[in-house]
């Protein structure tokens, strides 16, 4: 196909559309394809909100089990409705160390065959009616009713009916091009090499970034009857090549295993679309009869739905046991090196994209911390009966990797914030934010404790034996409390963390007590007014780390009873 072949086809067609007219038609299908995607990411986005809470779930506890991965990739693709978004997500997995890069490919190759699900939707026969009943039965939902299940379900709805405004006005923009002998016609004409309807499968997808709306504009242009078996064939196995340019791009950045799960993708997509178009080239090179005449006709929505699935299923039977073999080729293109150690990532926004799942990656990471801080401040309160230098170097780096910890998460929830998330989601990101700031005070405070035990070694003081006494019933009820928060906060239970107050009310009166019986202490010449200093110190420290874990508590009651004011609870 040259230049001047498409000159004459613009010429030709002049004697049935203007200029201006093409330039509409040109515009109204633009719209359409804008339309049809903005549809497509509502309904998503709907779906992803109201099933975010299993799918987290699935997505946190994935295994090594190769099936389990494959369902994962199949089930989370069905809902956000885009293998590029599921791919790029399990890239962010890979690049946070969340997941193997071994189950990453099985999770690529079930997230193939569930974006073929956008197609089957779009070949309903009676989706007319069927848009028609979603767009009142969405704005219904929006508008009248209350909660964020009933909104959700409108989104879901609504989006649904815009998809299919969006495609039916594709499908009047492409009806508006068939003119016979018009420029159209004869462009499809010149597609009879399938290496060439290939070459456009691949380029179109890969500047729309979704092979579902690829496959559904290619459903169209079969129900006009624009295109043929022999044109839509190469074309789907095209359009699986172009999607993978999404993963590519979000791998720019990221770390080496991140990089391989997205050239994996690449390289099992073009596995079986390379192979097709050839096999598919030697049969119509060879074809006669009733062949032929297949490989003429115009298939139709189903048929075109048919062809997409069948593709991706065998591809994934073929690639299912072959993946052990593509993980190594990719080490072999992107080989580790000795002197570049592996970058150490907690989150990844590309996770954001499924914001329950991000929301989960912050809780998993807020319980690393918390666990952090309280194992720290436990240390240190050791180093009070004896010290010990080297576990007092490793507790000032634990304190360090706190504040990292609470720097990142803290700005990565503030970001998530701003995404769509629900009423539910939002006290959630309120939650963490406050626990995560607790978490990283406690670290300071077990800074603290830790100042404390070193003047003391520095300076040669020592408690007398009724204080070490007493220090050791506060220290008891302080691990105890901080052992019922981090319960309490990992499995968000109710009943424990209304249990934390009354025993932080325990502490403060113990620190009074334990306050007035020093100064006692002091008077009688018992301790000195040096250690007297220190002691006090101390106190406060660990009464504040119980009005941190107060906090925490206080938190995830607010989850459960939206809200409630604090000093009443108190």
């Amino acid at each position: 196909m040259n230049f001047n072949s498409v000159g004459n086809m613009f010429l030709t067609s002049a004697t049935n559309l203007s200029t201006w007219d093409m330039v509409m038609i040109v515009f109204t299908l633009l719209t359409g394809v804008c339309v049809f995607l903005f549809g497509m990411k509502v309904m998503g986005d709907g779906l992803e909100r109201r099933a975010g809470n299993a799918l987290k779930s699935v997505l946190g506890r994935l295994t090594s089990n190769k099936f389990l991965g494959f369902l994962t990739g199949f089930l989370v693709t069905c809902v956000i409705q885009s293998s590029s978004a599921t791919t790029v997500m399990v890239v962010g997995f890979v690049n946070i160390g969340a997941m193997g890069l071994t189950q990453a490919l099985f999770v690529i190759l079930g997230s193939a065959v569930g974006t073929t699900i956008t197609a089957w939707i779009t070949s309903i026969p009676t989706v007319e009616i069927l848009t028609v009943i979603m767009a009142l039965g969405g704005t219904i939902c929006i508008m009248f009713l209350k909660g964020d299940k009933n909104k959700d379900i409108g989104f879901i709805l609504l989006g649904f009916a815009v998809l299919m405004t969006g495609l039916e006005v594709m499908s009047g923009a492409v009806s508006d091009l068939k003119q016979p002998g018009g420029f159209v016609e004869k462009m499809f004409q010149s597609f009879q090499n399938p290496f060439l309807s290939f070459g456009v499968g691949t380029i179109f997808t890969a500047i729309l970034q979704s092979s579902s709306a690829s496959s559904v504009i290619l459903q169209d242009l079969s129900a006009q009857g624009l295109i043929t078996f022999k044109q839509a064939i190469p074309i789907i196995f095209g359009l699986n090549i172009g999607t993978t340019i999404t993963a590519l791009i979000a791998c720019v950045g990221a770390n080496k295993n991140a990089k391989r799960a997205a050239v994996a993708h690449l390289i099992m997509k073009s596995f079986g679309a390379v192979i097709g178009v050839v096999i598919f080239f030697i049969i119509t090179i060879t074809a006669k009869g009733k062949m032929v005449d297949f490989l003429n006709a115009n298939p139709t929505k189903v048929q075109i739905a048919i062809c997409h699935t069948s593709f991706n299923v065998i591809n994934s039977v073929i690639l299912f046991p072959l993946c052990g073999v593509i993980e190594k080729i990719v080490r072999l293109l992107i080989k580790d090196k000795d002197e570049e150690p592996q970058e150490n990532v907690l989150l990844d926004e590309k996770l954001m994209i499924m914001p329950a799942v991000a929301l989960e990656r912050c809780k998993v990471l807020a319980i690393e911390l918390g666990n952090l801080a309280a194992e720290t401040l436990k240390k240190s309160l050791s180093l009070l009966e004896e010290y010990d230098a080297d576990l007092a170097k490793q507790i000032k780096k634990d304190e360090d990797k706190t504040d990292m910890y609470e720097d990142i998460l803290g700005k990565y929830l503030v970001k998530l914030s701003s995404t769509q998330i629900g009423e539910q989601e939002s006290l959630e990101v309120t939650k963490l934010l406050r626990a995560i700031n607790d978490f990283e005070r406690m670290g300071d405070h077990a800074l603290n404790v830790l100042e404390a035990a070193e003047e003391l070694k520095e300076k040669d003081l020592a408690f007398s034996a009724s204080a070490k006494e007493e220090l050791k019933v506060i220290t008891r009820a302080l691990k105890t409390i901080l052992d019922m928060t981090m319960q309490a906060f990992t499995n968000n239970d109710l009943a424990l963390a209304e249990d934390i107050e009354p025993l932080e009310e325990v502490i403060d009166r113990l620190k009074e007590q334990m306050r007035a019986r020093h100064v006692v202490r002091m008077q009688q010449q018992k301790c000195s007014i040096e250690v007297g200093f220190v002691w006090v110190d101390l106190l406060t420290s660990l009464e504040r780390v119980s009005d941190h874990c107060s906090n925490i508590g206080i938190g995830i009651i607010d989850n459960y009873r939206s809200r409630v004011n604090s000093h009443e609870f108190l």
